[in-house]
């Protein structure tokens, strides 16, 4: 007795279960006639020409729906890389010849001219042979001037006045080694730049070759950095690009593309490119690391509302609504966003409208009732490459 009773029970609820799902999920509909229970239930099934989606009740009229206009979307092509900053002039001053440091710029690791004297050798051997060679110069060119006067009389030899020449030149080249010598004792500036940090005090002694410091023009910054082998052709000196300082907090610059190699790394596969900042207020350094980033235009195509698109056993799809009636419109996904899907389809156009809320109870042909219109708003989607120097 109790197994009957238990057994009505959950027929009942099971009925009503059925009833409650019916009757408020139209969506139920289309699971009925594919199970093939609608005429078992005696449900009248709602056809695409009827135009409504109908439960066996007799519930009906326009679904309502919210929808989003389709808008014009574009795939471009984004490249970031990671790139060494250097100065765009720098110099490494070094000594030619062995000495001892006898006085130290005052200025030291600040801004100098070209011209200005940097380090100074003593130079006291050199200013006597300088004085020597001078002496040496006079006396041959009196020697050459009285030989001269005398070639128009008879009393010398054309090889005498050959001599004569030759000594007063001999002389002067003499003269110009002399002063060349004594000038290498003075290190100069050969550039306007800031000094960088000098190791040397007076008493020091330097060898040749020994490098007494560096002179970086850093008005501007180059940028050397690395590209994928299939943007080439979208690269040339003047394209523009966006840098940011890895070392210094929210700070993004415009600059320019001053190089372009012509050799394609091997093994890498990659193309060196060389950008240009503007370092006006002298924040950046050489040696500073940058992220380097390009953006191209790209193949332009449609946008949709991403809570529009749906996925069956076919692909992907939209419902588009056309003169008060929903139609499937399929979809080939080209790009997600956080506010947005790029697609690719012939069954769209921009200013179609799309559905974002409604979407499960739809079927195609039903008449639906638009309560609200969203605005996507055109999306500019990137394919981002990634290199590091």
């Amino acid at each position: 007795m109790n197994f009957i009773r238990q057994t009505v029970i959950s027929l009942i609820a099971l009925g009503a279960a059925l009833f409650i799902w019916i009757t408020y999920v139209p969506s139920s509909l289309p699971w009925l006639e594919k199970a093939g229970l609608t005429e078992l239930l005696g449900i009248e099934p709602a056809t695409a020409n009827e135009g409504s989606e109908r439960s066996a009740f007799g519930r009906g009229g326009p679904i309502s729906v919210v929808v989003a206009e389709v808008e014009e979307g574009r795939i471009g092509d984004r490249i970031e890389a990671i790139g060494d900053g250097r100065a765009v002039r720098s110099v490494t001053l070094r000594s030619e010849v062995a000495g001892q440091v006898i006085g130290v710029i005052e200025t030291a690791h600040g801004y100098v001219d070209a011209g200005d004297v940097v380090l100074q050798l003593d130079g006291e051997a050199e200013s006597i042979a300088l004085e020597r060679a001078r002496i040496l110069l006079a006396n041959a060119e009196d020697d050459a001037t009285r030989v001269e006067r005398l070639d128009g009389t008879g009393a010398v030899t054309e090889v005498r006045l050959r001599e004569a020449r030759l000594a007063l030149r001999t002389a002067e080249l003499a003269a110009e080694q002399a002063e060349y010598d004594l000038a290498q004792r003075t290190i100069r500036a050969p550039i306007d730049g800031w000094l960088g940090v000098i190791d040397l005090a007076v008493g020091d002694r330097v060898s040749p070759q020994d490098v007494i410091g560096t002179i970086t023009d850093r008005s501007e910054i180059l940028i050397d950095f690395r590209i994928p082998e299939r943007a080439i052709g979208l690269v040339s000196p003047g394209t523009p690009i966006e840098v940011r300082a890895l070392g210094i907090p929210d700070f993004e610059i415009t600059g320019e593309i001053a190089a372009v190699d012509n050799v394609v790394d091997r093994a890498s596969r990659t193309l060196r490119v060389q950008g240009r900042i503007p370092n006006r207020d002298d924040r950046l350094r050489a040696g500073m690391a940058f992220s380097v980033t390009m953006t191209f235009p790209g193949e332009t195509l449609l946008s949709v509302d991403p809570l529009s698109v749906q996925w069956s056993s076919e692909g992907s799809f939209v419902w588009v609504v056309r003169e008060d009636k929903a139609e499937r419109a399929s979809v080939i996904i080209r790009q997600r966003n956080s506010d947005s899907v790029v697609v690719e389809t012939n069954d769209l156009a921009v200013g179609d409208r799309v559905v974002v809320e409604g979407v499960q109870n739809l079927r195609p042909g039903a008449e639906v009732s638009v309560s609200s219109v969203q605005s996507t708003g055109a999306v500019e989607a990137s394919r981002t490459d990634r290199a590091r120097l």
